[in-house]
């Protein structure tokens, strides 16, 4: 029980925007229990709808089975039909503008459009206003301001499921009939004050995205006319309390970042007694790790479980953020020498090797606070992303606190199949939460599953740190780029784009002017040619050509001319595999040779300019290198030279070739392939898709120019104000308060003590 001493945990400005009472509060567990009550919701409203999510899929189905309430299955075809009912009725319908990334697993743009913008007063938008590599993802509804849901709940398809998680459920299956694996999440729901403060997020997350301001209630204070808007089908968990919102934006334009999800959870890890009980889809974040090892060093620490899914969901999530999971349940288990941490996943019988998708947000601390809502435990959602959470604080009320733990019990009771009478028997006879469930442990049957990530040593070494993976704060390329380019480099960076662009466009030219035109005849160089052309049939092509990269690398051979013959041997595709493959193998034995020459002979070497990019790059590793490949600044050989002598890792040095020369490998293979495509059928519609391609090198150009004299005219004004004695802004910005940097960052410099926990 709470003891009726402790302060409050909910803090507004530090750990939440707004405390505000509701009438009503639910827990609302998995698609089955949710999506039937917004529903019935939804079908009552009369003023505005607010619907905000990371995904919103017009095809989804709040309910599996035809609906017996006269209104349409789909999602958009069932809020169309609402506005015609009601003729007050406006719907936003708010989605993030998604990476490239997500568009295999999303909705077809184009044909979302269209269909959500049949009806004049239901309005779709795809919100791109955050910075760049950040997404909306607050899962938030509100009617008429008078009701609120507020979860991890997108709506959009294979969200779907019952709480049953039945492996061979029938009902879960896409639009397209295909099944899905079983789905846990929650939402919550409010009504009174507390949903009216979250329509002011979602209204004015609506205008920050679209620049127009939504209609909303005039008077919140009186209701909008109509019905009761809560569902009838929803008993409140608990009545007549007060919830806390907590929020994450990133920084945008003049506007501070806001990290009050990022406080809430370090608050309530730190004032935890007994227990710590989490549903989480990802656990990256090296704050949150912190704050675990502090409270498992302690003598009386609480027991931490914390519930998520066994596997990633796809490669690339394995790769990352699975990867991340590993290294910090590892160093979790090297500060419990009690074993208080354990990571379960729900087991479902006759799964397989699927597991259940645990997509919730969810963290019960004693019996004395839950939260709800979209953050994940990732730095992303500590920072970067747009999160919204509603909290409920028991402040040493027992009825809360009751309700609290009647609702954390509930989802146990779930992932283990047993009755909340054997939980609390178990919870009774054993003084630790993961006693408790280790006797409810069940070797076959539904149950709660321990698990140890792991990752093989390759792959681990492989994958970068969280800054690059998971970050927390956005990316100022500018910064980084004013910090390791020099100002000598930063003028000559756009004419070296169009150089190398020019020298593509020449050696590509002459290449297919010698095997496509009478210039073959001419040329004295035709049988070099022709020895080029024989190497694309050699069963060792390939490799042979990669050993001419490494080759040429050493004798420092413009490695552009190298990517353009070798994207014409071996064509656009296969030519560009083979191209990368042959930079990165360059990099690694230029990198080498630096290495081993020292830090002194590459300084005679590389130059005045170079040797000042030396401890720029060893500070900033893979993100150095990506910009250094993306601009290029100074010769490929010199810089990996340089690179080896900085002591850069290997491991970065790698990657970071791999991502930057990509795209201009790409680049290069287009031009090629055009410029082949009009040598062999020159017509207008060649020539015109070549000059589609030459737009891109040609915009880079242009903006790199634009840049430069923006910089010129800034440094120019200055120096004007500086003349006159105009007080000048300093030159760099501090770091906003709680913005953490990442953990190897502090530890090499010697600012994080080994074992400590909470903000910092």
């Amino acid at each position: 029980m709470p003891n009726t001493a402790d302060a409050p945990l909910l803090r507004p400005g530090h750990n939440c925007w707004r405390v505000e009472p509701c009438n009503r509060f639910a827990m609302l567990v998995d698609g089955d229990a949710y999506f039937p009550a917004l529903r019935e919701a939804l079908t009552r409203a009369e003023h505005t709808v607010f619907i905000l999510g990371w995904d919103i899929d017009s095809r989804m189905r709040l309910l599996p089975d035809e609906p017996n309430d006269g209104l349409p299955a789909e999602l958009r075809d069932f809020l169309i039909a609402l506005c015609r009912r009601r003729r007050k009725l406006r719907v936003y319908v708010l989605s993030w503008d998604f990476a490239m990334v997500f568009a295999l697993e999303r909705e077809f743009l184009p044909s979302a459009r269209q269909h959500w913008q049949s009806h004049r007063r239901l309005s779709f938008h795809l919100d791109g206003n955050h910075p760049p590599g950040a997404s909306h993802h607050q899962k938030v509804v509100v009617i008429d301001h008078q009701l609120a849901f507020c979860g991890g709940l997108d709506l959009t398809i294979r969200r779907w499921d019952t709480h049953h998680h039945l492996a061979d459920e029938p009902r879960r299956v896409d639009p397209d009939g295909k099944p899905y694996t079983p789905f846990h999440d929650v939402q919550c729901v409010v009504d009174g004050p507390a949903a009216a403060a979250l329509g002011d997020i979602a209204a004015e997350r609506w205008f920050s995205a679209t620049g127009r301001r939504p209609r909303v209630p005039k008077a919140k204070a009186k209701a909008v006319p109509g019905p009761d808007r809560w569902p009838q089908q929803v008993n409140p968990d608990v009545t007549d309390v007060r919830v806390g919102i907590s929020r994450t934006f990133p920084p945008r334009d003049d506007t501070p970042a806001i990290n009050e999800i990022r406080a809430l959870y370090v608050d309530a890890i730190a004032a935890a007694r007994d227990h710590i009980y989490l549903e989480n889809q990802y656990f990256s974040s090296g704050l949150i790790a912190d704050a675990f090892e502090a409270r498992l060093r302690d003598a009386d620490g609480p027991d931490i479980a914390l519930v998520s899914r066994r596997t990633e969901s796809g490669w690339l999530e394995e790769a990352s953020m699975g990867v991340l999971r590993a290294r910090l349940c590892r160093e979790l288990r090297d500060a419990d020498p009690q074993g208080r941490f354990q990571l379960y996943c729900p087991h479902v019988p006759d799964l397989g090797d699927a597991c259940v998708n645990v997509h919730s947000k969810v963290m019960a601390v004693d019996d004395r606070l839950l939260t709800i809502g979209s953050a994940n435990l990732s730095n992303r959602s500590f920072g970067l992303d747009t999160e919204c959470n509603v909290t409920l604080e028991a402040n040493g009320d027992p009825r809360v606190a009751k309700a609290i733990r009647a609702m954390r019990d509930r989802l146990l009771c779930e992932h283990l199949a047993v009755t909340p009478e054997e939980l609390a028997q178990a919870v009774q006879a054993r003084p630790r939460l993961n006693q408790a469930l280790a006797a409810l442990h069940r070797p076959e049957g539904r149950t709660l599953q321990p698990f140890t990530p792991t990752v093989p040593d390759d792959i681990d070494a492989a994958v970068p740190d969280a800054a690059l993976l998971d970050p927390i704060e956005p990316i100022d390329t500018d910064q980084i780029m004013a910090e390791f380019v020099s100002h000598e480099a930063r003028p000559q960076v756009a004419n070296r784009v169009a150089v190398l662009m020019a020298l593509v466009l020449v050696v590509a030219g002459v290449a297919f002017a010698w095997r496509y035109t009478p210039l073959r005849e001419w040329a004295d160089f035709r049988h070099v040619l022709g020895i080029v052309q024989d190497i694309g049939r050699m069963p060792l092509a390939p490799l042979a050509m990669v050993g001419v990269f490494v080759a040429g690398g050493l004798l420092m051979v413009p490695v552009t001319v190298l990517i353009v013959v070798t994207v014409v041997v071996f064509g656009p595709l296969y030519g560009a595999a083979v191209a990368l493959a042959g930079t990165v193998l360059s990099t690694a034995a230029t990198y080498t040779v630096g290495r081993l020459l020292g830090r002194n002979a590459v300084q005679r070497f590389g130059g005045t300019r170079l040797n000042r990019l030396s401890q720029q790059v060893g500070q900033h590793g893979l993100l150095a290198m990506v910009v250094l490949r993306l601009v290029p600044v100074a010769p490929f050989t010199l810089v990996n030279l340089v690179v080896g002598a900085s002591r850069i890792r290997l491991r970065d040095c790698l990657l970071g070739t791999a991502i930057g020369m990509t795209p201009g490998i790409l680049l290069s293979a287009s031009l090629v392939n055009r410029i082949a495509a009009a040598a062999r059928d020159p017509n207008a519609i060649t020539f015109a898709l070549l000059g589609l391609v030459l737009l891109i090198p040609a915009g880079l150009w242009w903006v790199l120019r634009r840049r430069r004299r923006r910089r010129s005219d800034a440094a120019a004004q200055a120096a004007e104000a500086a003349r006159w004695g105009t007080p000048g802004q300093a030159c760099c910005t501090p770091r906003a308060p709680g913005t953490a940097t990442t953990r190897p960052a502090r530890r090499a410099a010697g600012t994080e003590a080994p074992h400590a926990g909470g903000a910092r």
